[in-house]
């Protein structure tokens, strides 16, 4: 990964992601990706963690598939490992037994959108002391922490844009406008789930943030050339339209079944099983 700031993808691996190489569909990556990040949202509320760890955990998630293959680790793994990870380098640390604890819940709770009856109400089961799920979450967390370390080069330097935001809106006025702020700053929250940040620099996923929310809200920005609000603040155009489309993107409506195969390909043996089971249509 280059490193202008802060570590970006490069265009080879943007073109074609070890995922990619391996046969997952780009679509079936980003539900995943997308879905490994609400996994650590959720953590992260249970467990009262920090939002800036949350964040970082999730920016460090996105990074690490940029150099390594949902093939070989289980994007719930990797979550759980990467908000363990935010958790010590944002100097908020949490409990291994309390983060496996909600892990493990949140793990049964999308096995039980699997079953006949999603409908029925779901009852978690906690894990039996002499059993073995704790011990396998636990050498999956200690993995999973020692290879996001070990396949980022133990580069795991964070720019969280919330400053920036907060700046941005104040030089275009919008600072006064609450709901401008709370819709922007979801923007932000929600762009987490996407790649971006491991794309492109921090100016241009603000500045797409506060051009939807302009869009949305119906504020009139100067938007037409010579006078670009955006070029203010060094990002061009096809960048900007670009991380929008990341963003909007999420909000897309799903088929239930492709939310099912979402939910059942949140381990590396899922995620093997059905490469095996569809790969003459991958063909």
């Amino acid at each position: 990964m280059s490193s202008i700031l802060y570590p970006l993808a490069s265009l080879s691996q943007i073109e074609k992601t070890p995922s990619m190489e391996d046969g997952i569909p780009q679509d079936l990556e980003e539900d995943l990706r997308a879905y490994g990040c609400k996994l650590i949202h959720q953590a992260g509320i249970l467990l009262k963690q920090k939002q800036v760890a949350v964040a970082a955990a999730q920016i460090l998630f996105q990074r690490f598939w940029f150099v390594t293959s949902m093939k070989q680790f289980g994007v719930g793994d990797i979550g759980m490992g990467a908000l363990y990870l935010a958790s010590k380098l944002e100097e908020c640390p949490i409990r291994m037994r309390d983060l496996i604890n909600v892990y493990d819940l949140l793990l049964q709770r999308s096995a039980h959108s699997l079953t006949s009856k999603p409908e029925a109400d779901f009852h978690y089961h906690p894990m039996t002391y002499f059993g073995s799920t704790f011990y396998d979450l636990k050498d999956a967390l200690v993995v999973a922490e020692m290879q996001i370390l070990k396949r980022l080069g133990f580069n795991v330097h964070v720019v969280l844009p919330y400053g920036t935001l907060v700046s941005y809106m104040q030089v275009l006025g919008l600072a006064g406008r609450e709901d401008a702020c709370e819709r922007a700053w979801g923007y932000l929250n929600d762009a987490h789930q996407t790649p971006v940040y491991a794309l492109y620099q921090i100016p241009t996923i603000v500045c797409a943030a506060i051009f939807l929310t302009a869009r949305h809200l119906q504020i009139p920005l100067p938007s037409k050339p010579p006078v670009c609000w955006w070029e203010l603040f060094d990002a061009n155009w096809e960048d900007l339209w670009s991380v929008s489309g990341y963003i909007m993107r999420l909000y897309r409506k799903r088929t239930p079944e492709e939310r099912r195969r979402v939910l059942g390909l949140v381990s590396k043996k899922d995620v093997r099983k059905w490469l095996d089971e569809n790969q003459a249509d991958l063909v």
